[in-house]
C-alpha cells in the first residue's frame, strides 16, 4: 500500500479531515479517476463536490455518519468500526473488515 498511501497524501483533500480518505478508497479499490471518485463520494454522503474539501461540513458529516473523525469523540467509532461504516458507505469491501466479520462467524 506505499504509493497508495503516497497518493492519499498528495491528493491534498486533508485525508481524514475531510473526505480525501474516501476518495482515495474508490479510486484504489474501483480504479475510479479522481474527478469521478469526487462525484461519487459527494453523491453518497448528500453533498456538493465542493463541500468534500470543508473540514467544517466534513466533520459533521463524518460525526452523522460514524465513519470517524480526526479527534475522537467519546462513543464514536474509531478503527474498525468506523472502517465498517466507509465499507457500507460506499459499496466497497475493505479487506481488514472482510477478515474481522469472519472472526465472528
Amino acid at each position: 500500500m506505499g504509493m497508495q498511501i503516497a497518493h492519499i497524501m498528495a491528493s491534498g483533500m486533508g485525508g481524514i479531515r475531510t473526505a480525501g480518505d474516501l476518495v482515495a478508497w474508490m479510486q484504489m479499490t474501483r480504479k475510479m479517476k479522481i474527478q469521478d471518485a469526487k462525484t461519487y463520494v459527494a453523491g453518497k454522503l448528500g453533498i456538493e463536490m465542493i463541500d468534500l474539501t470543508n473540514e467544517e461540513i466534513m466533520r459533521d458529516i463524518r460525526e452523522d455518519l460514524k465513519i470517524a473523525t480526526v479527534t475522537s469523540i467519546a462513543g464514536s467509532p474509531k478503527g474498525i468500526r468506523a472502517k465498517k461504516k466507509i465499507a457500507e458507505l460506499l459499496d466497497i469491501n475493505i479487506r481488514s473488515v472482510d477478515l474481522f466479520k469472519t472472526q465472528f462467524d
